[in-house]
């Protein structure tokens, strides 16, 4: 069977774009690396047999490979390239409050082990239990526990971070 790249583009290159841009940092980045990965879907000879499996593996080796580009170049573990360009269109006191969340959660999120981090993120990207499986090794009964685990350490390492900044002065 051959797969409609065109559907599987519409339904899951936004999901594909959230994904890449939790792991590169970089809006503009994550929507060329999520192009590439349909670039590289179109070069196959034979389709693969879960297709949307098969994007979210194929972006997260992508990622892979760029957080090590960026790691050689800038020699360390910083993957942020610059900062979202989001504009809430609040008062400027919301849009600091805004971004200082933002920071924190990327913070908290750069703090998790790489399995929490891969769970997380591609829970959120919207794969299932099976797809996280196949994507990350685990087995499909443990998928539940390492995101509950995942999401806890989330929130502890965010928390754990205001209260750093708290305390400075």
């Amino acid at each position: 069977m051959k797969a409609d790249w065109s559907d599987l583009y519409r339904a899951v290159y936004p999901d594909l774009v959230r994904f890449l841009h939790a792991k590169v940092w970089d809006g503009e980045r994550a929507q060329e690396l999520a192009q590439e990965v349909f670039v590289r879907a179109l070069r196959e000879e034979r389709p693969p047999e879960r297709p949307r499996s098969w994007l979210f593996t194929v972006a997260a080796n992508l990622a892979r490979d760029e957080a090590r580009t960026v790691l050689r170049r800038k020699k360390h573990l910083v993957l942020l390239k610059g900062e979202m360009s989001e504009h809430t269109g609040g008062t400027p006191a919301e849009e600091l409050e805004a971004r200082e969340r933002r920071d924190g959660v990327r913070r908290a999120l750069g703090s998790l082990g790489e399995r929490d981090r891969e769970v997380l993120l591609l829970w959120d990207a919207g794969l299932n239990y099976g797809e996280i499986s196949e994507q990350t090794g685990l087995a499909v009964g443990a998928i539940g526990t390492t995101l509950a685990r995942a999401r806890r350490r989330l929130v502890e390492a965010y928390h754990g971070g205001e209260r750093e900044d708290v305390a400075r002065p």
